[in-house]
C-alpha cells in the first residue's frame, strides 16, 4: 500500500498531536511531508518541514491529502475551499468554519468529486459523525442530545462535584488548558452550537444556519442557581440537542439544563463529552469519551486519514430523502429564569408560570415559554444579571 502524503495546516496542540500519533501508528501508511504555519520560529521537529506559504502545499502534486487543524475559521475556509477546488481531499477539525459553510462545501465535494472528512470537529475522539452517517442512516432517529463541550463541563463538574465556586473552577480550567484565556467560545455555548449544526446535517439531513438557533451559555451562573439545583438534587449541565417533535418537524437549541441522576449525561464529568442517540426502535444509545485535547482529537483525525485509504467519503444520504423534517422554533419549553435588575416578566411572554420567587439576592420564575420567544429576546437575556436553564422537555415519559 502506498503511503498517503499529507500537507498539514497548523502545528499547535492538535497539529503536534497528529504528528505524534502518525509517528506511533504502524498501520497508518501516511506521512506528513509539509506543514504550513503562520510564522517561523524554533520548533521541536526539523525546520525543513515548515513553510508559511499555503501554496507550497496546495500546489504540490505529490500531496494526496490536506489535513487542516488551524483555529482561524476564515483562513480555514480559504484553505479547504481551495483544496477542494483543486480536487485534493481534506480532513478538517474546524467546527466554526464547517458550521457556517457546510452547504457550499458539500456542493464543492460533488462538483469536484472529492472528499471532505471532519469527524474530529464534533466531540473529539467520539465517532459521532460517522455513526450518524452510516449506522443511523434511516428515518427512525428521534433525538441527538448531549454534552458537546469539555471546557464548560469541566467547570460545572468542579462546581457540583467538588463544591468549588464558578470563578475558581473557570480559573482552574484555564490553568489546565481546558479553557482559553478568553473562554467565551466555550462557556457561551458557541462551540456546542457549531458541533450541533454539523451533527444535525448527518442526523436528519438538514442544515440550519447557526444564527437561527437559540444558544445560551453558563457565564452568568450564580451561587443562587447552584444552590437551587442542589436543593432539587440535580446538576446543571450545558446541553445541546436536536429533537424531532413530529414526523415533519424538528427543533434544536443549546442551553443549560437541570439534569436528574437517572440520565446518562448526569455522570459525564470533567472534560468528557457524552452523546445520547434516541430512535423509534432502539430507545437510547450512549457514546462517551474525551471531546477535546491533543491526542484524542488527533486520534479522530487519524481515523479519517485511514478512511481515505479506502476512498471513504460522506454520502449525505439523508439529504436525498423526500420527506426531510423542517426546522421549527414553535415548541414549548419549561425554563427557569433567575434575574435581579432586568425585568424579565415584562420582557418575556410566558404561556404560563408555575412558580415565582422574589428575594433580596435575586428573583426567579419558572414557566412554559415558546422557543421562538426566547430566540426573539435572546439579546436581552444576555444581561449579566440573568441566568436561564431548561427542564427536560422531550421524551420524559420514556425515561422513567
Amino acid at each position: 500500500m502506498n503511503k498517503i502524503k499529507i500537507g498539514l495546516f497548523g502545528f499547535g496542540v492538535v497539529g503536534q498531536g497528529i504528528f505524534q500519533v502518525l509517528s506511533k501508528s504502524r498501520n497508518a501508511h501516511a506521512e506528513i511531508v509539509k506543514i504550513c504555519v503562520r510564522s517561523n520560529k524554533p520548533r521541536s521537529i526539523d525546520a525543513s518541514y515548515f513553510t508559511t506559504d499555503p501554496e507550497v502545499i496546495l500546489s504540490n502534486p505529490e500531496i494526496d491529502l490536506i489535513v487542516e487543524v488551524i483555529d482561524d475559521a476564515a483562513a480555514s475556509y480559504k484553505i479547504v475551499k481551495a483544496a477542494l477546488q483543486k480536487g485534493i481531499p481534506v480532513v478538517s477539525g474546524n467546527k466554526a468554519m464547517l458550521a457556517r459553510h457546510l452547504p457550499e462545501l458539500i456542493d464543492l465535494q460533488k462538483k469536484h468529486n472529492v472528499a471532505l472528512l471532519y469527524d474530529a470537529s464534533s466531540c473529539g475522539s467520539i465517532p459521532v459523525i460517522r455513526n450518524l452517517e452510516e449506522y443511523y442512516d434511516n428515518d427512525l432517529l428521534l433525538e441527538v442530545k448531549g454534552i458537546l463541550n469539555g471546557s464548560s463541563n469541566y467547570i460545572l463538574s468542579r462546581v457540583f462535584d467538588h463544591q468549588e465556586s464558578y470563578d475558581a473552577a473557570l480559573a482552574q480550567a484555564q490553568a489546565l488548558g481546558f479553557a482559553e484565556s478568553d473562554p467565551s467560545f466555550d462557556i457561551e455555548g458557541y462551540d456546542s452550537l457549531f458541533k450541533l449544526v454539523i451533527i444535525t446535517v448527518h442526523a436528519l439531513g438538514v442544515y440550519v444556519h447557526p444564527d437561527r438557533i437559540f444558544t445560551y451559555g453558563i457565564s452568568t451562573i450564580h451561587d443562587s442557581d447552584i444552590r437551587y439545583a442542589r436543593e432539587k438534587g440535580v446538576k446543571i449541565k450545558l446541553v445541546a440537542q436536536v429533537v424531532k417533535v413530529s414526523d415533519r418537524k424538528f427543533t434544536m437549541f443549546v442551553m443549560p439544563e437541570f439534569v436528574t441522576p437517572g440520565k446518562y449525561i448526569y455522570s459525564v464529568d470533567d472534560e468528557y463529552n457524552g452523546v445520547v442517540i434516541r430512535g423509534e426502535c432502539y430507545d437510547r444509545q450512549f457514546m462517551f469519551g474525551k471531546g477535546a485535547g491533543s491526542l484524542p482529537t488527533a486520534s479522530s483525525i487519524l481515523s479519517d486519514i485511514m478512511a481515505r485509504q479506502h476512498d471513504y467519503r460522506y454520502e449525505y444520504k439523508k439529504q436525498h430523502y423526500l420527506d426531510r423534517p423542517e426546522y421549527t422554533t414553535d415548541v414549548e419549553l419549561k425554563v427557569y429564569v433567575r434575574y435581579t435588575e432586568t425585568d424579565v416578566l415584562k420582557i418575556l411572554h410566558f404561556d404560563r408560570i408555575t412558580e415565582q420567587y422574589r428575594g433580596e439576592d435575586g428573583n426567579y420564575v419558572i414557566g412554559y415559554i415558546r422557543l421562538s420567544e426566547l430566540l426573539a429576546k435572546r439579546e436581552v437575556l444576555r444581561g449579566k444579571d440573568v441566568f436561564m436553564a431548561d427542564f427536560q422537555s422531550f421524551f420524559q415519559e420514556l425515561d422513567r
